[in-house]
């Protein structure tokens, strides 16, 4: 028999960091590979062996998407998985409503259905590539302020106890994250009894080729019942089920959807390939930062899964953390930055427990005359003008801003600049400037120092957007040497300089 190849040693834990992020889950593999793209040193530690199978999130939402795509991510992503048009949601075969994604202003008009454990796997290869690497089988077990930053006790997978000093750590370390319970910060929300019961199915010959391209939400008088596709030929069922209900089989799927699925019976099962049942929080983080201390995704937000936010929230708390943490360790910014990573972030992470909370507890009404009035009301909601265009947009989180400013028309720091308008460069700024490029640089930009500057035929005025995609200022300066020079001053400070 050949010899199977000897399994590569890893690399030695470092003793000292610029960024120490706990936990390699997809925003932590997200702000890592960010953190490498951008040239900060770094030590992503993880208590498992590899990418966990079996994850509960199973889209990857148009938002996340574009800020994958600045990280060199999302084109490979896309390939993997099943392009979603939507939602739906119907009262057996009767449609009630659906939000498309068809017209949105983003590269990716539609819900990517991938698993949760695929896109983790695409993000961690990209931090290979870029030269980085996962500490894995590494226990973060306690921390000690170190004045500016931390140290942090370390337990490796040889059960060798290690310090690791770091100016900064990033708690990415989920539901029962250690970071925030040693940094003292309260996680105050709701634990709702609701079980839920989650089981990846293969369905009947037939009934494939009869189910919704859309991720559907099944609103009937006998309970929810949401049906997504993924890849591979496999569909996803999530149903509220009894209290001290057991991870549901063969026979639980067939019962499940035939109460709450399509009225026709065409949705049948032939496999369960994994099932689970959990219970979802909701919660929110206090604090997203307190001194050299950060959380991000479920670490610092935790909710129901309705509309498939998750994932997505904390793909897009790394996005926003990982160019500020980067401005500041270059001296390119003062420290004053970081708080407005709290600033920005947190009333996001509000705003979507709240919207998927309430979205949840009227999918799971449980008096038959309250369910028939919710889907009569959804039904008329969707003949409204805009309703279902709006909630496409807060579904695929395109709605997303940390304006201070009313909007009177005009752009508004702090808002989303769609890469169709503006394309991005990875993760440098980007100076728009109106009217066409006599240069021989074409789309690919020019560069001057932090900044690309790309023409924009239709632009009214010029644009500078950072680096994860949001308005940094409308009217600049048209030269790109005077915008890089005075670049602090376009900085989300709490005080403007």
């Amino acid at each position: 028999m050949p010899k199977s190849s000897p399994r590569p040693i890893p690399p030695a834990l470092p003793c000292r960091t610029d960024v120490l992020i706990s936990g390699a889950g997809p925003t932590g593999l997200t702000l890592a590979a960010s953190l490498r793209r951008l040239g900060v040193d770094h030590v992503l530690l993880d208590r498992h062996d590899g990418v966990r199978p079996g994850s509960r999130a199973a889209a990857v939402q148009p938002r996340a998407m574009e800020y994958l795509d600045r990280i060199g991510v999302g084109a490979g992503l896309a390939l993997e998985g099943r392009k979603g048009r939507g939602f739906c949601l119907h009262d057996g075969e009767r449609p009630l409503l659906r939000a498309s994604y068809d017209g949105l202003d983003t590269p990716h008009p539609y819900i990517l259905l991938a698993s949760q454990q695929t896109t983790e796997q695409h993000v961690a290869r990209r931090l290979e590539e870029l030269g980085g690497t996962v500490h894995r089988e590494h226990r973060l077990l306690g921390v000690t302020p170190d004045f500016p930053g931390i140290t942090a006790t370390v337990a490796g997978p040889d059960g060798v106890l290690r310090a690791v000093t770091a100016r900064y750590l990033v708690g990415c370390d989920g539901l029962h994250s250690t970071v925030r319970t040693a940094a003292g910060i309260a996680f105050p929300g709701e634990a709702p009894e609701q079980l839920f019961a989650l089981a990846d199915v293969r369905l009947k010959p037939g009934a494939e080729v009869a189910a919704h391209d859309d991720t559907t939400f099944f609103l009937s008088g006998a309970g929810l019942l949401l049906l997504s596709p993924l890849a591979g030929g496999l569909h996803r069922l999530v149903a509220p089920v009894p209290a001290g209900s057991a991870a549901p089989r063969a026979e639980d799927v067939e019962e499940l959807l035939a109460r709450r699925g399509p009225a026709d019976g065409w949705a049948r099962a032939e496999e369960v390939v994994a099932a689970s049942v959990y219970r979802a929080q909701e919660r929110v983080a206090e604090r997203f930062r307190a001194g050299p201390v950060f959380l991000a995704g479920d670490a610092a937000h935790t909710h129901s899964p309705a509309g498939g936010q998750g994932m997505n929230t904390g793909i897009q708390d790394a996005g926003n953390l990982a160019w500020k943490l980067h401005a500041v360790l270059t001296g390119a910014a003062p420290g004053e930055l970081l708080d407005s990573y709290h600033a920005e972030r947190r009333p996001v992470a509000a705003r979507l427990v709240a919207f998927t909370g309430q979205f949840a507890r009227a999918a799971t009404l449980s008096d038959p005359a309250s369910g028939r009035l919710r889907n009569a009301l959804l039904a008329a909601a969707a003949t409204a003008p805009g309703v279902t265009d709006r909630l496409a947009r807060t579904l695929a989180q395109l709605d997303i801003d940390y304006s201070r400013e009313p909007d009177l028309g005009a752009p508004r720091p702090g808002t989303r600049v769609a890469p169709l308008d503006v394309p991005p460069d990875g993760l440098r700024w980007t100076l728009a400037l109106p009217g066409p490029d006599t240069s021989q640089h074409g789309h690919r930009g020019k560069r001057h120092g932090p900044l690309t500057v790309r023409h924009v035929p239709d632009l009214k005025t010029t644009l500078l957007v950072r680096p994860d995609g949001y308005l940094a200022a409308a009217g600049v300066p048209a030269d790109p040497c005077d915008v890089a020079a005075r670049l602090s001053q376009y900085l989300p400070l709490p005080h403007p300089q």
